[in-house]
């Protein structure tokens, strides 16, 4: 765990749920698995306040418990999932593009959440999209005496099963009923558990019924002040029907998507728009089909991808065969042949296992490992191009391809002057993108008796630029926080004008007054506002942009951990 994590999680962990769950979280990062009094005392924090903070880490799954051998609970912080809290924006992002405003809604309540009911996600969002809705309404209908429209948790509730479906959310694990009967003592932590056949198993709940209103805080849904509202006891609440049955966002199935998404970008890169849709069709016939972790999907014949085409491309069966083909031929060769019955069959290949798996059924087969590694070849190129300038880029990309040079060879094979090229070398070799290998000809080592070779290892520069981005994030969100800082008193101002507007407006006043109240906001501090939302956003794209690149070199180096 390096300090730039740390500081990054910190960052995280603080901006999401305040000071007493950031320290004890990043307690938890740096020292490893502590029991709950060892927190409270490290940290200097009373053993309640811990335990909440330890109750929302654990609800967020951001931090796991487990019994030690000697009956003492120990709790243990998730650095990763921490880390994933920077990708919240684009798993909710990616819900709206696939399942519009409800899956949005679904996926953002989860997340802000950690784990929620189906029956209580539904009934938050039906309530949310509903006051959307009367807010859209309202300007031009509550002056004529018109209802709003109210969203219907059936419709909320077919969305939510969508994303069940697709694995993009998940059951979260319960305790075994075997554990309920045992006549013994209790364990000191109960142990969790979900069968693979269950985890996306929707309960059959009935639901019927609208998003509500928020109504104000002096009256109730039906109108009445609360003097006058009638006291219900606790026997008529009425049970929840899927108690107990907790759900998530399945990260991994997000990652999955991602990560296909981006072997779609490449393809149409590489090649053409038909290709990349003939590849997106592959990935999506087996995206539920095959695991997140399989080394390769599900083996497709030629016909059923021919069927499951998308209507607009109406390409013939040949064409079809042939583009196959030439996607199997491909040096990157991100589509692999498996067999040729079926018209043929293909598989979009995972990791290095589908090499050996199906080396005996085709001579065409290739790993997801090398198309990743493609990749954050891309980005190591175009770093050393933005920080180095061309000439750096052209010389980085020559040993990349050659492999090995030695210093004479890179100046003759770059057309680089020789001067020019030690600097260079030695820039790039000073920053870790280029590493230096010795041969010696003879056991002492000697320096005149040694070939000094210049290569490129992409493994130890993709954790370097990895490292580099955690530090940008981290500043990014720094700099976020100060600018939000130093001008949160004109940002206070600007929320109590706009709240005064928008109840102003929900009361129908005149456009003279609405008028009046916005001119409490002066031109130079209207000014300065948009001046601070522009760099607000620029921060923010830089970091959902930085982000990106993490997640490619985070799969990268995580499928070379696999292959060793």
């Amino acid at each position: 765990m390096t300090q730039a994590e740390i500081k990054l999680c910190s960052l995280l962990l603080q901006e999401h749920f305040g000071e007493i769950v950031e320290k004890i979280g990043v307690h938890l990062i740096r020292t490893g698995s502590q029991p709950l009094r060892v927190i409270a005392h490290d940290t200097g924090t009373s053993l309640d306040q811990v335990k909440k903070a330890l109750c929302v880490l654990i609800q967020h799954n951001l931090v796991i418990h487990r019994v030690h051998k000697r009956g003492v609970v120990e709790y243990e912080a998730q650095c990763s999932r921490v880390l994933r809290m920077l990708r919240y924006p684009r798993y909710i992002y990616t819900a709206k593009t696939l399942y519009s405003d409800t899956g949005e809604l679904l996926v953002e309540e989860l997340l802000l959440n950690g784990k929620m009911t189906m029956s209580a996600v539904v009934k938050k969002v039906a309530d949310r999209l509903t006051e959307t809705m009367e807010g859209q309404y309202c300007s031009h209908a509550v002056s004529r005496g018109v209802d709003g429209k109210n969203m219907d948790y059936a419709e909320v509730s077919n969305t939510f099963v969508r994303l069940a479906d697709t694995h993009f959310v998940q059951r979260c694990p319960v305790v075994p009923a075997t554990e309920n009967s045992d006549p013994g003592p209790p364990p000191p932590a109960p142990t969790l558990v979900i069968s693979e056949k269950d985890m996306y198993l929707v309960p059959k709940l009935s639901l019927i019924g609208k998003g509500k209103r928020r109504r104000s805080s002096d009256e109730d849904a039906t109108g009445e002040p609360k003097a006058k509202r009638p006291k219900h006891t606790s026997d008529n609440k009425e049970p929840i029907p899927d108690d107990g049955i907790y759900w998530q966002a399945n990260l991994d199935r997000f990652h999955q998507h991602f990560r296909d998404q981006a072997i779609v970008s490449a393809v149409a890169n590489r090649m053409d728009q038909t290709s990349s849709e003939i590849v997106r069709t592959m990935l999506r016939m087996s995206e539920i089909t095959t695991s997140s972790s399989a080394p390769f999907t599900q083996p497709l014949s030629s016909n059923e991808i021919f069927r499951s085409l998308p209507v607009g491309y109406n390409i013939s069966k040949q064409v079809l065969d042939q583009y196959l083909t030439l996607l199997a031929d491909d040096p990157l060769e991100f589509v692999g042949k498996s067999g040729d019955s079926g018209g043929g069959m293909y598989v979009i290949n995972r990791n290095d296992q589908a090499k050996t798996l199906l080396s005996d059924l085709d001579p065409w087969h290739e790993d997801l490992h090398k198309a990743l590694g493609c990749l954050s070849t891309a980005s190591l190129e175009s770093v050393v191009q933005e920080r180095f300038g061309s000439r750096c880029a052209r010389i980085f990309r020559l040993v990349l391809q050659k492999k090995h040079l030695e210093q004479k060879q890179v100046e003759d094979f770059a057309m680089i002057p020789a001067k020019e090229a030690k600097d260079m070398l030695y820039k790039m070799l000073s920053e870790n993108f280029i590493s230096l290998q010795e041969i010696p000809k003879t056991p002492d080592h000697a320096p005149s008796r040694t070939f000094y070779l210049y290569t490129v290892n992409i493994p130890s520069a993709a954790r370097m630029l990895l490292h580099r981005c955690y530090k940008s994030v981290a500043n990014l969100i720094e700099r976020r926080q100060f600018e939000t800082k130093e001008n949160k008193r004109l940002l206070e101002k600007s929320q109590r004008v706009e709240a005064i507007i928008a109840s102003m407006q929900a009361t129908g006043a005149e456009e003279a007054q609405l008028q009046e109240i916005e001119e409490m906001i002066t031109a130079p501090e209207r000014q300065q506002l948009e001046t601070l939302k522009r760099n607000v956003n620029k921060l923010d794209a830089c970091e959902i942009q930085v982000d990106e690149t993490i997640f490619l070199l985070e799969s990268y180096i995580e499928s070379t951990l696999k292959r060793q």
